[in-house]
C-alpha cells in the first residue's frame, strides 16, 4: 500500500425504479471525479429500493440480464475511476436473490464481487421488522481485492455488527474496507458513527461508508451520513443527510502507522472459555 488516494463515496436516495436510479448515480459519480475523486463507493441497494419480497422479485435481474452492471462497467470506464457499485439486487437460479456488491477498475472491468454474508433479521421499536432471509441468500465468502492502494476488503451494512469479518480482511492484506449501506434511521442514529469508528480503529484501516439516505418505497427510512474514517479513528468526511458526495485524502502511509503504534492485529491469543454458576 502507498500513496494518496482521493476517495468519494456517493449518497443517494434510491426509488423503486432501475433506470431512474442508475442515472441519478451516474450522475453524481461523475461530479466525483470532477472534484478529482480516484475510488468512488456507492451505497448499498444502488439501483433500486422496494419493500417486499414480491416487489423485489418482479424487478430483480440475472447477472446476465442486470442493467446495472454494464451501466457502471462503462460508467468507471468512462471516468477513469476505480467504482465500487454499492450493491445489487441478483436474482439467482434457486430463486433467491444475492445482495451482491461489484467492484470495478478504471477500465471497466469487474474485478470482484462479494454478496452479502449477514442478513437483517431483526424487530426494532413501533413495529419496524425485516427478515432480508425471506428474500435474499446470504453470501459464504469473504472478499479482498488487490488496487493500486492496497488491498480493499468487501462488506455491506448489517456486515457492519460482526467485527470478526473485519479483523480476517485486515489480517489478509485489507487496507481500505468498504461498507455500503442502506441503515435505519434508529439503527443509524444509535450505532452508525460508533461502529465505522470502531471497526477503523480495530483493524487500522481506512472505511468507506456510503449510504442511502431520506425517504423510500412505503415510507422506508434511511439515515444517511456516508463516511471516510481514517485508521486511528477519525471521521474525515461525512455526508450528513443530503444526496451528493463527499470526498477525503487517505494517506495510505497512515494504514501503517496505526498498526505499528498498536499493533493489535498481530496479538491474537487462543483461549478456553469457563461457564462459571450455570
Amino acid at each position: 500500500m502507498s500513496g494518496v488516494l482521493k476517495a468519494a463515496c456517493v449518497q443517494v436516495n434510491a426509488g423503486t425504479e432501475i433506470l431512474p436510479n442508475l442515472q441519478a448515480a451516474g450522475d453524481l459519480v461523475r461530479r466525483a471525479r470532477d472534484a478529482g475523486a480516484d475510488f468512488i463507493a456507492l451505497p448499498e441497494n444502488v439501483s433500486m429500493i422496494v419493500q417486499g419480497r414480491a416487489k423485489v422479485l418482479e424487478r430483480v435481474k440475472t447477472a446476465d440480464e442486470h442493467p446495472a452492471i454494464p451501466f457502471f462497467a462503462d460508467l468507471a470506464r468512462e471516468t477513469g475511476a476505480w467504482l465500487l457499485a454499492g450493491t445489487l439486487g441478483v436474482l439467482l437460479d434457486d430463486g433467491r436473490v444475492a445482495n451482491r456488491s461489484y467492484l470495478f477498475d478504471a477500465e471497466g472491468q469487474a474485478v470482484a464481487h462479494y454478496d452479502k454474508l449477514h442478513m437483517f433479521d431483526v424487530d426494532l421499536k413501533d413495529g419496524e421488522s425485516y427478515r432480508e432471509s425471506a428474500t435474499f441468500r446470504p453470501g459464504d465468502r469473504a472478499v479482498l481485492a488487490a488496487t493500486p492502494w492496497g488491498g480493499v476488503g468487501m462488506t455491506v451494512c448489517y456486515d457492519l455488527r460482526f467485527a470478526y469479518l473485519y479483523r480476517a480482511l485486515a489480517q489478509a492484506g485489507a487496507s481500505i474496507l468498504t461498507v455500503p449501506a442502506a441503515f435505519t434511521v434508529p439503527t443509524g442514529r444509535a450505532h452508525w458513527h460508533t461502529l465505522l469508528r470502531a471497526r477503523a480503529i480495530e483493524t487500522g484501516c481506512f472505511v468507506l461508508a456510503p449510504a442511502q439516505t431520506g425517504s423510500h418505497d412505503q415510507g422506508r427510512l434511511t439515515y444517511g451520513h456516508s463516511l471516510i474514517v481514517a485508521p486511528w479513528g477519525e471521521v474525515l468526511a461525512d455526508a450528513e443527510e443530503a444526496v451528493g458526495f463527499v470526498l477525503a485524502e487517505l494517506d495510505m502511509a497512515r494504514v501503517e502507522e496505526a498498526r505499528r503504534m498498536v499493533p493489535a492485529l498481530t496479538h491474537d491469543r487462543t483461549f478456553t472459555l469457563d461457564r462459571v454458576g450455570f
